[in-house]
């Protein structure tokens, strides 16, 4: 069957097996979702602050996307082809977000961004896309695009690029997959509430993985393999994510949960994705561990 190319324009605001998909795609496909900015692109000045905007509109998801074949039980493998972004983007505090709210006034301010390079002030840096909003329908309920969860969601891990490959679980028939908010930056933590915020377009393909059940997205990048757990706070998140890769090392390895455990100790890395508390979103942690050629954590796929 030859492969096709889609592109999906239409957004929604969260995550439920109710919405309607904007299309029906087969495995290998290439799907090209259109992107707007974590706030439905609202802010277009500096002297327009984050108070003014309405935030019913916030953290679009562009989708949902059927993935042909995709059932409960299995993994959806989302491979990230490529993300592009737009020529300027947006950053702005919070009021009550982060550690440092009450240190900071609500503030926006519009970055240009030429030949991958971003300015902020008189700082200039390299910009690096990632995605911030990406899963598929969750197990039950539905799920604010704005919020994390076990199906993914406001992740807001600086390590979902271009070229990264995430593992889904699904839920529902057809996945149903959605992602949005991008950032052209974005530091671990996010501890401002915003990274710089941007609208732009996401390259991506499918596979899947037949009936290997998880609880949580996983994530493989070209050295590491990380897991991501959300949770209201950090004890929690850091031991759903250490737990979720014990699981994967004692799977892949046939070690005990004791030899995970003590390899985690001596080759893990925690790390946060999202951390700008006090705020009514969950902490985020990703545990990381080195790929290894000869022994990778989840059967292959091309």
């Amino acid at each position: 069957m030859a492969k096709e190319i889609h592109v999906i324009e239409e957004y929604v605001y969260n995550y439920s097996a109710a919405n309607k998909p904007s299309k029906k795609v087969n495995l290998g496909d290439t799907v090209i979702l259109k992107t707007k900015d974590c706030f439905t692109n609202q802010i277009t000045s500096e002297e327009q602050l984050v108070t003014t905007i309405d935030f019913n509109h916030v953290n679009p998801a562009t989708g949902p996307v059927y993935v042909n074949g995709a059932e409960p039980g299995d993994l959806l493998v989302v491979d990230i082809v490529d993300i592009k972004i737009a020529d300027q983007g947006v950053t702005c505090s919070l009021p009550g977000v982060g550690p440092l709210h009450d240190q900071v006034e609500t503030r926006t301010r519009i970055l240009p961004i030429k030949d991958g390079i971003a300015t902020f002030n008189d700082i200039t840096f390299p910009v690096d896309p990632m995605i911030g909003v990406i899963g598929v329908a969750p197990k039950e309920g539905e799920f604010p695009s704005g919020h994390p969860g076990d199906h993914g969601g406001n992740l807001d891990n600086k390590k979902i690029t271009a070229g990264a490959r995430l593992y889904f679980p699904v839920h529902h028939p057809g996945a149903l997959f959605q992602c949005g908010d991008l950032h052209a930056n974005m530091g671990d933590g996010e501890i401002i509430g915003t990274g710089i915020e941007i609208a732009g377009e996401v390259i991506v393909t499918f596979q899947l993985i037949k009936q290997i059940p998880k609880e949580r997205p996983i994530l493989e990048t070209d050295d590491y393999w990380y897991t991501i757990a959300p949770a209201p706070d950090y004890p929690t998140a850091l031991k759903r994510a250490s737990e979720d890769m014990q699981q994967l090392l004692v799977d892949a390895y046939g070690w005990d949960k004791t030899d995970a455990g003590l390899y985690m100790s001596l080759q893990g890395d925690v790390e946060i994705c999202q951390a700008c508390t006090p705020c009514e979103l969950d902490l985020i942690v990703r545990f990381g561990v080195p790929k290894r050629a000869d022994k990778p954590l989840l059967p292959r796929v091309e």
